[in-house]
């Protein structure tokens, strides 16, 4: 008897089937706590959203202790580690970018709020509405980006790619909010 995958399709021989993400899973290993975004990608509707909003609670709270050096820092360390967490739980999974993996929306959507703050709610609405956008359409290059790790063997190159169509999602929505800004001003 094969393994069937989520669509109810058999696995190929020798191939395990993709794997749910539940907290047992996630208590399995400290990469699992860090892709799952600490549980947010564990909600059962949008795991992408409620993980960019753990993204901006958690940058909100955190924002009180850390400077523009020390956010610096913890987003040059979140990229490699997130790395490693990425393609340590998709590995785990089964899947080559699942969607209860979220460390990617939370390091992106830091980045965003990172360069836009010190703005007020409303800007930072708007931001997390474009952010959204471009990380669930997939418009332009971040399509692009998204296609182009998907049929990689799993793997580090893979692992890449789940974080990388999120960071172009930032820069677009970071180009956007400077687009509209500068128009804003020229006005």
């Amino acid at each position: 008897m094969t393994p069937e995958t989520a669509s109810g399709i058999a696995a190929p021989a020798g191939i395990d089937a993709p794997r749910r993400a539940t907290v047992g899973f996630m208590l399995g290993h400290p990469a699992r706590w860090i892709a799952l975004g600490f549980g947010s990608g564990l909600a059962p509707f949008a795991p992408g959203t409620v993980g960019t909003l753990w993204s901006w609670v958690s940058f909100l709270v955190l924002d009180r202790f850390l400077g523009a050096g020390g956010w610096g820092l913890l987003l040059a360390l979140s990229l490699p580690v997130g790395w490693w967490a990425c393609t340590r739980t998709a590995g785990d999974l089964g899947m080559a970018d699942p969607g209860q993996i979220v460390w990617d929306e939370i390091v992106a959507f830091w980045l965003v709020l990172w360069i836009l703050l010190p703005a007020g709610f409303w800007a930072q609405v708007a931001a997390f509405v474009l952010f959204r956008y471009f990380d669930a359409a997939k418009p332009g290059p971040v399509g692009w980006a998204d296609r182009l790790y998907k049929d990689r063997p799993s793997g580090w190159a893979r692992g890449w790619g789940i974080l990388f169509d999120d960071l172009l999602a930032a820069g677009c929505t970071l180009l956007v909010i400077a687009g509209v800004v500068a128009l804003w001003r020229a006005v």
